[in-house]
């Protein structure tokens, strides 16, 4: 028996042996995987999760390192992993869904469509299906058609706050100013402290010449978080077309003081100085935006000098 083994590929022992040995490692590194994790060790989670994934194909274990993948910015191994997954277990409607997130971070949005589609039909009534469906359908600049599918998200989810701002988003960029009201105080009678629906109706009350109205919106953002970069360049974007340039640098300014890494107020508050014909501090701001952010010099420069 010992020569037929090593003639013909070595003993059933042997192979359960291997086996064993396989299982026992692959249980050690997706453990392993999941307590870096936890740790947020993610470099070395990935590790283990690629090494356990390669002894077995595991459902759990390829989820969590799609989600590592995303977590680190490795986005087209997230969604070849995700494909990996799909391909194993294709109707699963949540790989879809992912895999429709995963796709919009590229700015795929023909295959992010797709994987909507696909999750569509897997469940009609997926309320999140028919969101991911409307960013795509905006991505692709198909706008009357995003409409259709947030409606559907809404019909099917009255709650989905995320699908109405969005609508409400895409009526505003049409000009369908008392819509775009409607969508954005829908959310704001629920939730009178939701920053992005502020924002969109304060968007939607400059847009109405409501200006008095949109830096009630603006101010009640900052009092609510102090940090949201977006109300303040819209209040001061507001304050400068009101010619109301002193308070606008003040703004900015108060910006800086929470902000000091924001390029963007620096190139809005060096603009500003420019309109106020003071040359030499718009050119300091806008040497301090090229300093925080070196890529953006030739765009910088070519505002200056516009």
């Amino acid at each position: 028996m010992g020569i037929l083994s090593s003639l013909f590929g070595g003993s059933k022992t042997d192979e359960n042996r291997q086996e064993k040995q396989d299982k026992k490692n692959f249980e050690i590194l997706k453990y392993d995987g999941m307590r870096a994790r936890n740790m947020h060790q993610l470099g070395y989670a990935i590790k283990c999760f690629e090494q356990a994934s390669a002894i077995q194909e595991d459902n759990e274990t390829l989820q969590e390192l799609a989600n590592a993948y995303i977590q680190t910015g490795r986005i087209d191994d997230a969604r070849i992993t995700l494909d990996r997954l799909i391909d194993i277990n294709p109707d699963d409607i949540q790989l879809y869904l992912s895999l429709a997130q995963v796709c919009y971070m590229q700015e795929d949005y023909e295959s992010m469509l797709n994987a909507a589609g696909q999750a569509i039909n897997i469940d009609e009534t997926n309320a999140y299906a028919y969101y991911a469906a409307g960013q795509a359908e905006h991505g692709l600049k198909n706008d009357l058609q995003a409409i259709v599918m947030l409606t559907k998200a809404i019909a099917h989810d009255e709650h989905f706050t995320r699908a109405y701002l969005l609508r409400g988003e895409i009526l505003w960029e049409m000009n369908q100013l008392k819509e775009a009201a409607d969508d954005a105080g829908l959310v704001l009678s629920t939730d009178s402290d939701n920053e992005d629906a502020l924002l969109l109706m304060g968007k939607i009350q400059i847009s109405s010449r409501l200006l008095q109205e949109a830096e009630t919106s603006f101010n009640k953002i900052l009092e609510i978080n102090p940090f949201n970069e977006k109300a303040y360049l819209l209040k001061g974007k507001l304050l400068s077309e009101q010619n109301e340039l002193d308070k606008a640098i003040e703004l900015y300014t108060e910006g800086l003081e929470l902000m000091p890494q924001s390029t963007v107020f620096y190139q809005e508050r060096g603009h500003v100085r420019l309109l106020k014909g003071d040359k030499e501090g718009s050119i300091e701001d806008m040497k301090k935006a090229i300093e925080l952010n070196p890529e953006q010099e030739k765009s910088i420069n070519g505002e200056f000098k516009n």
